[in-house]
């Protein structure tokens, strides 16, 4: 039996960071995803996680824990596909250097990712967007903070990561306010921002202080500011919103929504799917398409540059009913069924 512990260690230690160039944000995100196999190993077998066995994690303990992701923990499947494929990547890692596991890694390998739907993004309108930014009490610090979070996120239409890592080092509010963006996949792009942005995160860099945390946003620990941290302020100033913006009542608002509302903002302005992309940091321009699938402008500008077809003149002949029954053996047609024949019309006289 093969020990896991020290095979996931050097994994999320060494090869992910070192080798493979991972960023801290998919070492977590790959780490919890096997934590959460681990636990649930763990109670099957009635064992310590550290004590699990490679041999142990075969396919039908894989497919089962997928099985209970979406069933009992309530994960949609794209987020099962997300832990599926981190299991894939430690097993990837596994599979050169432990020969004996090589038939159970490939079989676990084999299994197919499952298919998603591929759904319209949810935004804010502009009205839902100003409430929001207006919603922090700017008389305090932390509110001062708070309105500057929230216009960065959406102004520059920046994932989670990138707001909440970006550094004091990355931040130039000079005449041409700007801020260097270290996004996904290491991929760099500096971003020009709004003056309203600009006056909002020079109003809260007066009232920082010194601080030995280097992100720009921190909480109340002096400790930079977490995923789930940013979250809870977004549902709180959501619900101070609804008060003026009645369309906010109830909404959950991600901090990726923030992104997409970015996002549609620029393609209504600009009508240039491009600029969208390189706005965002895409890779490709096929990521921001998705964003044209919600906009109907482009839509609407296709439809009025096609030709309809003309429609042919023509009017509704009402079935003959005693033709119709007749085409039924004798029974009366379901449409009619309810309904008696008419008393015979001259017509229907001089037929007979």
């Amino acid at each position: 039996m093969t020990p896991i512990a020290p095979l996931v260690t050097s994994f999320l230690r060494d090869w992910l960071p070192a080798h493979r160039g991972a960023s801290r944000h998919t070492v977590d995100s790959y780490s919890y995803a096997l934590r959460l196999l681990f636990l649930f190993a763990s109670e099957r077998l009635k064992i310590p996680p550290s004590a699990i066995a490679l041999e142990q994690l075969d396919p039908p303990m894989v497919l089962d824990f997928l099985v209970h992701l979406e069933a009992d923990r309530g994960n949609h499947a794209a987020s099962r596909n997300g832990r599926l494929a981190a299991i894939k990547s430690f097993l990837r890692y596994v599979e050169p250097r432990v020969p004996s596991a090589l038939e159970q890694v490939r079989r676990i390998l084999a299994i197919p990712a499952k298919k998603t739907e591929s759904r319209l993004v949810r935004h804010l309108t502009r009205e839902q967007v100003q409430a929001l930014l207006d919603a922090p009490d700017t008389s305090t610090r932390w509110g001062l903070r708070d309105r500057a979070l929230l216009h960065l996120a959406f102004a520059a239409g920046l994932r989670a990561s990138e707001l909440l890592g970006l550094r004091l080092d990355e931040v130039a509010v000079g005449p041409e306010p700007t801020i260097h963006v270290s996004g996904k996949g290491r991929r760099q792009r500096v971003l020009p921002i709004w003056k309203q942005t600009a006056s909002a995160l020079r109003a809260w860099l007066a009232v920082r202080g010194t601080s030995t945390t280097p992100e720009v946003f921190f909480n109340s620990r002096d400790e930079p500011m977490t995923r789930s941290g940013f979250a809870y302020l977004l549902d709180k100033y959501v619900a101070v919103a609804s008060a003026c913006c009645p369309t906010l009542k109830g909404r959950h608002v991600s901090p990726h929504v923030l992104r997409h509302s970015c996002a549609m903002a620029v393609l209504q302005a600009t009508g240039d799917i491009r600029k969208v992309s390189l706005w965002l940091g895409h890779t490709t321009v096929r990521s921001t398409e998705v964003y044209t699938r919600v906009d109907p402008v482009e839509k609407l500008e296709a439809l009025q540059a096609v030709v309809p077809i003309r429609l042919r003149r023509g009017h509704f002949t009402p079935p003959d009913r005693l033709i119709a029954l007749l085409r039924e053996g004798g029974k009366a047609p379901r449409r009619y069924a309810q309904s008696p024949l008419p008393p015979p019309g001259p017509e229907r006289q001089d037929l007979a």
